[in-house]
């Protein structure tokens, strides 16, 4: 299959940069990649809800690209949907290690598991589909996280 450059640089992109090479779980390293991004940056929530805007219209750029370019479709190396996923989960809930730890884990267990409707959003053709179930997953997170965080149950 002949590549663009473009095809190639989005592609590097939905991997994040070659995270999504990893031989085994590919997807808990993209995601360990987002965590390790957030604590080296620990980014304002308004600043990682933009961030996290610019990743899902990229991402979806991206990850379309990446599927041709794999020529198979929501291939396991894409992992931009993970790095989306794990900060919407964590998006304006008080941060500390066990939230983070927590979101990871949630994230990771939402998105192996795909409850509904997460498992409807990967039917979804393209790059919007890979990462709708990821946002979704996020979404699901967030939500426990808030309401966790509320009732000071951490």
């Amino acid at each position: 299959m002949k590549s663009s450059l473009t095809q190639r640089i989005l592609s590097n992109i939905a991997t994040v940069w070659f995270v999504g090479y990893a031989p085994i779980a590919s997807g808990t390293f993209g995601t360990l990649a987002a965590f390790i991004f957030f604590v080296a940056f620990w980014p304002a929530d308004f600043t990682l809800l933009v961030i996290t805007a610019a990743i899902i219209v990229i991402g979806t750029v991206a990850a379309h690209a990446a599927e041709g370019y794999f020529n198979e479709k929501d291939s396991g190396r894409i992992v931009i949907d993970e790095v989306a996923g794990f900060f919407i989960s964590i998006l304006y809930v008080p941060k500390g290690f066990v939230v983070l730890a927590l979101a990871f884990f949630l994230f990771r267990g939402f998105d192996i598991i795909k409850p509904p409707p997460v498992n409807y959003m990967e039917r979804i053709r393209g790059g919007l589909g890979v990462m709708l179930d990821d946002v979704a997953a996020g979404l699901y997170v967030n939500i426990i996280l808030q309401i966790a965080t509320r009732m000071r149950f951490f």
